[in-house]
């Protein structure tokens, strides 16, 4: 006569994922090999990703022109059908010149960047006695750093920078979706091995 054991096997977090971690893992494996194309080709992938985005806000803004004068007696609709053209005009513009358009991204993009690692930079000197602040300081220097470079080699960093942050997205998006699949084959095998000794 078998012996019956009861083993409890941890509940985890990845649900049905455990049975489908193939379709996450090869879902990383492509972004991750259009992220390394994109390295490549950061022009193109640049020009692509304005034009998308403009078609975005020209969408967007159609909609939200629509959607100003639906409502009869309203008293914003004439400031929310502004903001609609606001879109449209910008979205327009993004299509018809979406060099132009990137060039204008990336000025905003590194200027951006070093207004927001001076500040981090600032916060952190403000709480040097809190423990990892020396990390969020490399950071923000990091972000200036970077934005520097930007405008350095503005308007020629214009015509890739977009492209290659797109590009790095990918790159991560997809790392990171690969990890998350072969973390789930492990708690599949884990669970399946926890399973196979409830019966001894």
């Amino acid at each position: 006569m078998s012996k019956t054991t009861t083993t409890t096997v941890p509940k985890l977090p990845f649900g049905d994922l455990l049975d489908k971690w193939g379709w996450l893992v090869g879902f990383g494996v492509v972004s991750t090999l259009l992220g390394v194309a994109g390295l490549g080709m950061t022009f193109g992938l640049t020009l692509a990703g304005v034009l998308f985005f403009g078609v975005l806000l020209l969408i967007g803004g159609v909609l939200q022109l629509f959607d100003a004068f639906k409502y009869s007696g309203w008293k914003g609709s004439l400031l929310h059908a502004a903001i609609a053209l606001v879109y449209i005009l910008a979205g327009f513009l993004m299509i018809v010149d979406p060099a132009g358009a990137a060039v204008a991204l990336t000025l905003f993009l590194g200027s951006a960047l070093i207004a927001a690692g001076v500040l981090r930079v600032v916060i952190c000197a403000q709480h040097r006695d809190q423990p990892g602040w020396k990390w969020t300081a490399a950071g923000g220097l990091a972000s200036v750093a970077l934005g520097t470079v930007i405008l350095i080699g503005w308007p020629v960093s214009g015509l890739w920078v977009i492209g290659l942050f797109i590009a790095i997205e990918l790159l991560i998006n997809g790392w990171t979706a690969i990890f998350l699949g072969l973390a789930a084959r492990r708690a599949k095998r884990a669970r399946d091995a926890g399973s196979a000794e409830v019966v001894a």
